[in-house]
């Protein structure tokens, strides 16, 4: 048989989780198949995620015709079924919580995308799902705008575990950690307990390539590509793991890690392949290292399980990645530039699914009704 790829990256620090949820999944074993034979450590979900589960299958239509009876509306029906969801997923990874001394396990649903620019609204929502949740292996998912910054502070001072996401550029995700750690910081002020609260800042790549790709497209002449088409993802990740060397060695996160307070790892999101000229595990094989989590999407998951190579990678070429800023901006790139354009683009292409699935379940619910 075959030796499964994904269990190799745990050995080399790394974990996975699955970047999808689906109702039929959770109930007919598979992911419980996957926590077993692929070592799957934990999953996450957006909006894009759960208006593909829930409009595109049928295992939802008990749930919302009893819903629709107790007169719920299209909002209560999004609550309502996505929560459910993300409470059975993190049942069923409980036990790798609790095997991982809290390291994995855990499960991530979003605050409304609507929220992305509003602190107050973000901080209120995340605590309402929290308590919902009532589980220590949630995760709830906060965008990393400018607004969402205070907000990530504000809620691990509460103690709410918090998957940062909608990263893009490594200035942002300097911020990202520095609130972490101040959130850290005013939580042991209080006295308070560090050990049980846990957060992930998701570093997003496919995306990065596809905009600035299509930049460098346009310089191009003739047949031939440009020679940096490709490396920006990848060279961006590996400069935020560097920082992420560079705080956790730190004092001030010294200071808290000896009061049991984990670090947030980084995570590498939107790692499916979209385009067809790099390999379908690019943003697996690459960014290998320890004390990361890469989520990936069904295919890509069972492209890695099939092919891939395992070994560390994420801090080689270390002098190309530096470079690359500097030759992109000789080009009139401006990473930075590009990240504030790919997060309020990521912004809306999660407002747009669940507006769509709240319409989606409004025409449902009106056909229950009759």
């Amino acid at each position: 048989m075959k030796d499964n790829s994904l269990l190799k990256l745990h050995a080399l620090g790394q974990s996975i989780w699955l970047d999808y949820i689906q109702r039929g999944m959770l109930d007919n074993g598979e992911i419980t198949r996957m926590i077993e034979t692929d070592g799957l450590a934990g999953m996450t979900s957006n909006p894009a995620i759960f208006e593909k589960a829930i409009s595109g299958q049928h295992d939802y239509d008990a749930a919302i015709a009893s819903q629709v009876r107790t007169g719920a509306s299209a909002r209560d029906l999004y609550d309502t079924l996505t929560r459910d969801d993300v409470g059975h997923a993190a049942d069923l990874l409980l036990p790798v919580y609790e095997k991982s001394g809290g390291r994995d396990g855990y499960v991530s649903i979003e605050v409304s995308p609507h929220f992305a620019h509003d602190c107050d609204a973000t901080v209120k929502e995340a605590h309402e799902l929290w308590a919902q949740l009532a589980r220590p292996n949630v995760m709830i998912k906060v965008p990393g705008t400018r607004a969402g910054l205070p907000a990530i502070q504000a809620l691990l001072a509460a103690g709410v575990n918090v998957n940062v996401t909608l990263l893009f550029g490594v200035q942002r995700y300097r911020e990202v950690a520095d609130a972490f750690v101040r959130g850290m910081e005013q939580r042991a002020a209080t006295g308070a307990p560090l050990d049980h609260v846990a957060s992930v800042a998701s570093f997003f790549l496919s995306r990065i390539d596809t905009l600035v790709d299509q930049r460098l497209d346009a310089m191009s002449t003739g047949t031939s590509r440009h020679p940096l088409r490709g490396a920006a993802a990848i060279a961006s990740a590996r400069l935020a793991y560097q920082h992420y060397k560079q705080w956790t060695t730190g004092a001030r996160w010294q200071a808290l890690a000896a009061q049991g307070a984990r670090s947030q790892r980084l995570l590498w999101a939107s790692t499916g392949t979209k385009d067809p000229d790099y390999s379908d595990v690019k943003y697996v094989e690459t960014l290998i290292g320890p004390d990361t989590v890469n989520t990936l999407p069904p295919d890509t998951l069972a492209a890695y399980r099939d092919h891939g190579l395992p070994a560390l990678r994420l801090e080689d070429d270390l002098a190309v990645a530096r470079e690359l800023p500097v030759q992109l901006a000789g080009l009139g790139i401006d990473l930075e530039q590009v990240s504030d354009e790919l997060e309020a683009d990521g912004v809306k292409k999660f407002i747009a699914p669940f507006d769509k699935l709240l319409a989606a379940l409004e025409l449902r619910r009106i056909e229950l009704l009759g």
